[in-house]
């Protein structure tokens, strides 16, 4: 049988459990208000949430293949299709033939990069915010924060991954 941890350990670990739960809080109400602030960017732009989560991967990934971009979202190809359609109808992103393949239907997207004004101007003011934030941490508290992020993140595709595949 176990026994409580005493004196100065048990502190300690109560402490790191507190910690980590507050953390893993934080992270849930930081999702929450991205989601919120995302799903507000979609509208003023006339997408869908899931339309506007994929431009942010065009941009960040493309040129890419919709068969790519469908395994980085776990979503269906023919749904990629439906939100490659709604992209490029609204002047989002455009399919290109992919001059690389053997196969000459093949093709990549890519986002059209004169739209990206719009998106960063309604994102502007979380962006200001997030550097106002960060001009109070040392580097070395910036470089730990973004190695907790990227962490976080690759656990996150992880999980994503690891639910698409069930």
């Amino acid at each position: 049988m176990k026994t409580a941890p005493a004196g100065e350990d048990g502190n300690k670990q109560r402490s790191r459990r507190r910690l980590t739960v507050a953390v893993k809080n934080s992270l849930r109400e930081l999702r929450t208000q991205l989601s919120l602030l995302h799903h507000q960017v979609s509208t003023h732009v006339e997408l869908n949430d899931v339309d506007l989560d994929c431009l942010e991967l065009i941009t960040r990934l493309g040129p890419i293949s919709p068969s790519a971009l469908a395994r980085a979202t776990g979503l269906h190809p023919a749904t990629m299709t439906g939100i490659i359609d709604r992209l490029q109808r609204g002047g989002w992103a455009v399919r290109e033939r992919d001059p690389e393949a053997t196969d000459r239907r093949a093709v990549t997207v890519r986002a059209v990069r004169d739209r990206n004004g719009e998106l960063l101007k309604l994102y502007s003011g979380m962006n200001s915010a997030l550097d106002q934030i960060c001009a109070d941490y040392t580097e070395a508290q910036l470089e730990l924060l973004a190695d907790f992020l990227s962490r976080a993140t690759a656990a996150g595709v992880d999980a994503t991954r690891d639910l698409t595949e069930r």
